[in-house]
């Protein structure tokens, strides 16, 4: 401890003085709502939500708020909150992190804030771990808030469309973490308003924050699906392609030409002009790919994506080559860098050309299964106008949520003192030896009836440690990792007399292990850690299984030379330390040297781990930026807006683009690219075509683009006046709109993908791969935008008015990285659930829990 932390105090110690006064004007106000009727003390909602609408803020209704809800949990649930747990609600209503030990109760600090920040009506979540605790929460602690006359909804994996969008229009919602980021993004992939299931995200209570925000932020939300695209349209575009005759233009405009009035003749089925990398079809090919797919009209937009995906197999025969753009190597087709020369792995081109020279070098043909849509849990989460958390261990964490998050951690006091005994960790040379030892403690404790609750870190210690127990004869329960009802039960009941339960060390997070007199008698819970995890917060979770509100307990980590992590700081030292000790088979040590390399190495691992978490957001970021400018276009389409301003910027914006790409700022009009401007436009825009006579006027680019871009807006507003009612053609770019969008978009993700898992390469090239991957992703983001706007263009610019104006999703969901999809109906029992104390199925008689239903007896 430094001096300036003696003299004036931790920063929780210091932020809590300020909170105190709050706390003692809360509990001063306790006889006054005693006196209130069931139905006045409801009232006071309406009263709350009066005066917000008069001017007064959530901080002024505080005090008045706290103690109403204090009251209600007293009537209700038979529970008043301490004065720790009002610290706590204070805590969470200021957005901020409030370490509570287990058996604290946040689950009843949580109504606090909850109830006070949804009078505003703008939506609370309370966010948990698992299916299991935000159904137990919301069917408990939001008894207390229907009794004060606000909504609770609750939304589980198994919850409909429908469903899910009652609980989110709720006051307060009980979801988890997956749930609530799935239906995030699958709300950015609807095709209509009605669709949406969420309302904005104003603010989050996290509970278990660290587990959320910490330990599951290294794995993004991933929703994938099937592409409507199939593969095997490349392949049968690069078969035509390989068919089709190359022709000529008659070649570039002169005097002679504008005085002779006459226009670019064209040969063959297409044209490649290589110097600006296009290809375009001639009125030859466009018949040939016509009767190729029996189609009527190729410019149709039902038929964009067979004119697409010609275009790009024309391009991948005649402008990209092999040993030159690109090489085959081992099934996959590799990207040459046109400036150094080196292999760019990982490197895709984007908009399905990869795919098409994939097609034309007979190679597996990728992107079968898409990623649709993702996002971090810290990018996610930090999109809340207000978030909190609780957990028993966060402090460790700190620099973390307050770099990554914005967010402080303040370490509450316990409500009663802590008396569990934490005994410093017992060494082992082998772990043959820890493991003996292991077993010896669990068969003392067992012998007094002492309950034991065994951690490890890996289901395989708990089924190795089971084995060695069933041969002693000792019955004990083992729990793995995944959560379900049964298991909440079992961790509840393992402060039972006499009770061993062997539990990976996340297993029952978020349930309390409650003693019986017996087992209190005999020395409360008795925790042992087979080994050190690699964070200590996950350790300090262990620990604070036991000792809950002043009950006796202890703990203790055994751990040999053998583990993992001590692997990590040179056990071979270490070892020789041992021998030179001449430290006996099966004898402990517990050293000072020993217990502070662990917590060294713990740091260490500590400190990596956090860069890595941190790197991942910095790239994710990149992406983030992209889906808000994607996602809020999406919204506007969604909304109903008029795309009408929008569609005319991306006609000039087109014209400005292709104009920009083919005549520099200074050239010579005598030099302009007047075939490449043609060739690049005019498909898009059908202009006339773009012959010297026509520009003679015109002095330089800028007069150019002008005269381009008032032609094109005519051509739009001559297409307007076919439409009848001009909000069918308003819904038509919508519908088209959106479709690009979710397209290309889709395709983005998958390329900025790809460019993330080759990028780390440009270390070898004294390149930052940061750098140069905000770089890539800021050029293709762009390519994308352009790409959208041109593809948008061409289609209602070709559309007809008996075209049908339906939205359609432009890839059906699969399923998630997390299994939690709606696309995937939730099992249902073929039979009855068997419990504890029902007749054992198997015949014998007895009951199912000393019979068939014994774990590991």
């Amino acid at each position: 401890m430094n001096l300036f932390t003696k003299m004036f105090g931790t920063h929780s110690e210091r932020e809590l003085k300020l909170i105190y006064p709050l706390v003692d004007r809360i509990e001063a106000l306790r006889p006054e709502m005693q006196k209130l009727s069931d139905e006045e003390l409801k009232g006071k909602t309406k009263e709350f939500k009066q005066r917000l609408a008069d001017g007064e803020t959530l901080d002024d209704l505080l005090v008045e708020a706290f103690a109403t809800v204090r009251e209600a949990a007293k009537r209700v649930l038979g529970m008043e909150h301490y004065r720790v747990q009002l610290i706590g609600g204070i805590i969470l209503h200021q957005g901020r992190i409030a370490e509570m030990k287990t058996g604290e109760g946040k689950t009843l600090v949580s109504t606090l804030p909850a109830y006070l920040n949804a009078l505003e009506g703008k939506g609370v979540h309370i966010v948990t771990v698992n299916d299991y605790l935000a159904h137990r929460d919301a069917s408990w602690m939001g008894k207390v808030h229907e009794a004060l006359g606000l909504t609770v909804g609750v939304v589980l994996n198994s919850s409909t469309g429908d469903e899910r969008r009652a609980a989110y229009n709720c006051d307060i919602t009980y979801v988890t973490n997956n749930e609530l980021g799935f239906d995030y993004l699958r709300d950015n992939m609807v095709i209509y308003k009605e669709q949406l299931v969420q309302r904005d995200l104003h603010y989050a209570i996290i509970d278990e924050i660290d587990s959320i925000l910490i330990d599951e932020a290294r794995t993004p939300l991933i929703i994938s699906g099937q592409s409507g695209k199939s593969t095997k349209l490349y392949e049968i575009c690069d078969a035509l392609a390989k068919t089709m005759k190359r022709g000529e233009a008659s070649g570039e405009f002169s005097k002679m030409n504008a005085i002779m009035g006459e226009e670019i003749e064209e040969t063959g089925e297409f044209i490649v002009n290589e110097k600006d990398k296009i290809v375009n079809l001639t009125a030859d090919g466009v018949k040939r790919v016509e009767d190729y797919f029996h189609i009527e009209n190729l410019a149709d937009p039902e038929n964009l994506e067979i004119q697409h995906n010609m275009i790009l197999a024309l391009r991948a025969n005649y402008l990209m080559f092999r040993d030159q753009d690109y090489v085959v190597k081992d099934d996959q087709v590799l990207i040459v860098d046109e400036f150094t020369g080196r292999i760019m792995p990982g490197r895709r081109y984007s908009d399905g050309l990869h795919q098409a020279i994939e097609a034309k070098e007979h190679v597996k043909v990728k992107r079968e299964s898409k990623t649709l849509a993702n996002i971090t849990f810290q990018n996610f989460f930090n999109k809340y106008a207000k978030k909190a958390g609780m957990t028993g261990t966060a402090l460790t964490e700190e620099k973390e949520f307050r770099e990554i998050y914005g967010m402080d951690v303040i370490e509450i006091p316990t409500n009663r003192p802590v008396i569990r005994k934490d005994l410093d960790d017992a060494v082992y040379k082998t772990k043959k030896e820890k493991f003996h030892a292991v077993v010896e403690e669990i068969e003392r404790a067992h012998a007094k009836g002492q309950p034991v609750l065994v951690g490890t870190i890996t289901i395989e210690t708990s089924e190795y440690l089971s084995g060695l127990l069933r041969k002693k004869g000792i019955q004990h329960e083992v729990l793995n990792a995944k959560f379900h009802e049964r298991e909440a039960e079992i961790v509840a009941l393992a402060g039972q007399h006499g009770a061993v339960t062997i539990a990976t060390n996340m297993a029952g997070r978020g349930t309390d292990i409650k003693l019986d007199d017996d087992a209190k008698a005999a020395g409360g819970l008795k925790i042992i850690g087979t080994e050190r995890h690699e964070s200590r917060r996950i350790d300090n979770q262990l620990r604070g299984r036991s000792g809950r509100q002043g009950d006796p307990g202890e703990s203790r980590f055994y751990i040999s030379l053998e583990d993992d992590l001590m692997r990590l700081f040179g056990s071979e030292r270490l070892m020789s330390v041992f021998n030179a000790l001449g430290v006996p088979e099966n004898e402990q040590i517990e050293h000072k040297m020993l217990s502070d390399a662990i917590e060294k190495a713990q740091k260490k691992i500590e400190s990596n781990n956090f860069g890595i978490r941190k790197n991942l957001l910095e790239y994710d970021q990149v992406m983030n930026e992209q889906r808000e400018i994607i996602y809020a276009e999406r919204r506007r389409v969604l909304n109903g807006e008029s795309m009408r301003d929008a569609i005319y910027k991306m006609l000039t914006d087109t014209v400005e683009n292709v104009v920009d790409s083919l005549i520099g700022d200074d050239q010579d009009k005598s030099e302009w690219d007047l075939l490449g401007l043609n060739e690049s436009l005019l498909r898009t825009i059908p202009l006339q075509t773009i012959t010297p006579e026509r520009i003679a006027d015109k002095k330089n680019k800028a007069e150019l683009k002008h005269m381009l871009k008032e032609e094109a807006v005519k051509l739009y507003e001559l297409k307007e006046a076919e439409f009848p009612n001009p909000e069918m053609l308003r819904e038509l770019e919508r519908v088209f709109l959106l479709k690009v969008i979710d397209r290309k978009w889709m395709d983005h993700i998958d390329d900025m993908e790809q460019l993330r898992q080759g990028i780390g390469l440009q270390a070898f090239a004294q390149r930052d791969p940061l750098v140069e991957y905000k770089l890539s992703g800021y050029e293709m983001f762009s390519a994308m935008t352009a790409s959208i706007q041109e593809e948008t263009v061409r289609i209602l610019l070709h559309v007809r008015v008996e075209e049908k104006a339906e939205r359609e999703q432009v890839a059906k969901v699969t399923g998630t990285n997390k299994d939690t999809s709606l696309a995937a109906a939730p099992k249902k029992r073929e039979s009855a659930k068997i419990y504890p104390n029902d007749p054992c199925p198997c015949g014998s008689g007895k009951k199912y829990k000393q019979c068939c239903g014994r774990k590991g007896a």
